[in-house]
């Protein structure tokens, strides 16, 4: 499993077990477990303890209000582009809402105008009232109905935006980011917190908007009617704001609790299946179960905290209408009573009075939504607002067109992966167009890091890496990858056909060209020999394919796409001895006038190179050509012979 997600769940489960007093469904309490010490740290805890966060999603204050700053900003740049359908959707909303509105007036004219003359046989004014009412009814309906297919409309393509830019942001993003952040947590970010805004979108939107709209409207309303009940309907604000202020600052915090709760939950069942046979292989099921125990209670005890944020603010508020609506009925009345008021007006103040706590109770319960997306919205923006590590050029310049292609240099280049801990100190090197150079050494030497910065996953501290005299900072990115493949040994294939995988660097290949560079690198014959030839599903990350058989369509792939420069990063380590000594007479006749960096721990491969680079401790010791430097009897030298004696 992935260390970090291991590490954040074992974190999570280790601040549960602090904090959780009972268990679950019956089930031991996970904080009494004596093996619990140990879930946190087995596998140490993260050196980083945000490690598996963006940058921007810290705890301190100051953090919390640049996130939330972004969050709008995003939110701003979403719905700019949709600003007229946007006015439309307001003007439909005001329109039902005045239409609402009119409801309760249009009683209190049916029973102090309507009735009187009604009962001296003059039914007119009540029908005229009758009918405003069905009208205003019909204009509510006509306008509902329009705010819902054009707020929907425009809810969904501000969540096909932003789910595009997430998954966009994704992609750029370094690989340094992708070895710190879990798979985890983008699943969690890609579906969870999407999930929180489209509920928000397509169930609660137009209620906590009308809800607010109506609030105000039935304020002013008030006043107009009847102003000494107003004022006595005043004397509940003061417990309506301190409540209201209370909820907002709770719910906040708690919403986005659930969002890191629900990150973790996703994180640790993501991990543990994509892990599955290194789970079953060594008997992890029992403690990733007490592991997950411990996030999903976590989770729950978030979601049951935010309830109760729910259960205390919405009945708080009911209790406030009910009290106000008692004193107002009792003033009200004695004041019709004394002839201070007619009926209608308190009639009509009264359903006003019910339009005017109903809302806020329905903000009750759609707040909860409203929270849940803005902190989903945090997380997303923090997501978006990091920074991509190897940025686009802002005015790229073009590789050199025609042979030869593929000259790679270093000049002066230091790079670590950690502040402090460099991995090549100062490196300079220079490999010629069509030169076939190998890279050999312990482990830790720096050899992979070499192949990442020719493949620009990193750019260097200082100094510059080259490819035909450009440095790569100023290639594009498109341009770069069609002059750089990098082949290492985690095959990663893709579900879908043999075919489909050796094109994905050359989509537009036709069949002819696909088989021949299968046949080129020695994968033919396997090939046709699969149920399907060339159109077998591969299944799941390859998995009906043996390992040495991936490898060689990861090499088929590299090899359609036709690179100058070819990065073999441990590349036939996955195969056996006749598969390799296969691949090596193709990699003689394929590496032709190409040039190729071979990193390789089995000295076998090192033979087709014309030139062999010893590197320990990120500087090269030795550099020569392979049977020179055997003869000469140094470090390769020793290596070679280490290497022999492993065969015996």
């Amino acid at each position: 499993m992935d260390g970090t997600a291991d590490r954040t769940a074992d974190q999570a489960a280790g601040q549960t077990a602090d904090r959780t007093g009972s268990g679950v469904c019956g089930q031991p309490d996970p904080a009494s477990d004596p093996d619990r010490p140990d879930l946190a740290r087995w596998r140490g805890r993260a050196t980083d303890p945000d490690a598996d966060r963006s940058a921007a999603e810290q705890h301190s204050p100051e953090a919390v209000a640049r996130l939330r700053a972004r969050s709008r900003a995003l939110l701003g740049s979403l719905l700019r582009p949709h600003r007229r359908p946007l006015a439309v959707t307001v003007a439909l909303l005001l329109l039902q809402n005045a239409a609402g509105m009119a409801g309760p007036y249009l009683v209190m004219l049916g029973i102090d105008r309507g009735i009187g003359p009604l009962r001296a046989g003059d039914a007119g004014p009540l029908v005229m009232v009758a009918a405003a009412f069905a009208v205003a009814a019909a204009v509510d309906h006509v306008a509902k109905r329009g705010f819902l297919v054009l707020s929907a409309r425009v809810g969904q393509a501000v969540l096909l935006d932003l789910r595009q830019r997430v998954y966009d942001q994704f992609l750029r993003l370094p690989v340094a980011f992708h070895e710190r952040y879990t798979s985890g947590r983008m699943v969690s970010r890609m579906t969870s917190d999407l999930d929180s805004i489209a509920e928000l979108v397509d169930g609660g939107i137009d209620k906590l908007v009308l809800a607010g709209l109506s609030i105000v409207s039935v304020a002013g309303v008030l006043l107009w009617l009847d102003a000494p009940l107003a004022v006595v309907t005043l004397l509940a604000f003061p417990f309506l704001l301190w409540l209201s202020r209370w909820f907002t600052r709770a719910s906040a915090s708690a919403y986005r609790r659930t969002r890191e709760a629900v990150a973790l939950v996703i994180v640790h069942f993501v991990e543990s299946l994509g892990g599955i046979r290194a789970v079953q292989a060594f008997r992890r099921e029992q403690r990733n179960q007490q592991i997950f125990m411990a996030v999903n209670d976590d989770y729950r005890r978030a979601n049951r905290d935010a309830f109760r944020l729910i259960a205390t603010y919405s009945p708080g508020i009911k209790l406030i209408g009910n009290v106000t609506v008692a004193v107002v009925l009792t003033y009200g009345g004695w004041r019709v009573l004394g002839g201070d008021a007619q009926l209608g007006v308190l009639a009509a103040f009264l359903l006003y009075l019910r339009r005017f706590f109903e809302p806020m109770q329905e903000l009750s319960q759609f707040y909860n939504a409203l929270q849940s997306a803005t902190a989903a919205l945090e997380k997303l923006a923090g997501v978006l607002d990091e920074p991509v590590g190897v940025p686009e050029p802002a005015r790229p310049v073009p590789l050199p067109a025609g042979p030869p292609r593929g000259a790679v240099g270093f000049a002066s280049v230091a790079f670590g992966y950690r502040p402090g801990a460099l991995i090549l100190p100062g490196l300079d090197l220079v490999v010629p167009a069509g030169q076939t150079v190998a890279l050999v050494g312990p482990t830790g030497a720096g050899k992979s890091t070499v192949a990442k910065l020719v493949a620009r996953f990193h750019d260097p501290l200082t100094g510059t890496v080259t490819l035909d005299g450009v440095d790569l900072r100023d290639v594009a990115d498109a341009d770069l990858r069609r002059a750089v493949v990098l082949v290492t040994q985690e095959t990663h294939l893709f579900g879908g056909t043999v075919a489909e995988n050796i094109r994905f660097g050359r989509p537009a290949a036709d069949d002819r060209q696909v088989q021949a560079a299968a046949r080129a690198i020695g994968a033919h014959d396997f090939i046709v020999g699969l149920p399907d030839g060339y159109d077998t599903d591969v299944h799941r990350r390859g998995g009906r394919l043996s390992a040495g058989q991936r490898q060689l369509v990861a090499f088929a792939r590299a090899f359609l796409a036709d690179p100058a420069v070819l990065v073999l990063d441990e590349a036939t380590s996955s195969l056996d001895v006749p598969t390799e000594r296969a691949v090596q007479r193709a990699l003689r006749t394929i590496l032709r006038d190409r040039t190729a960096l071979i990193i390789a721990h089995r000295l076998s491969t090192v033979e087709i190179a014309d030139r062999v680079l010893v590197l320990e401790a990120g500087r090269i010791v030795e550099d020569g050509p392979p049977a020179e430097l055997i003869a000469d009897g140094g470090r390769y030298a020793a290596l070679h012979r280490q290497w022999r004696d492993s065969l015996v």
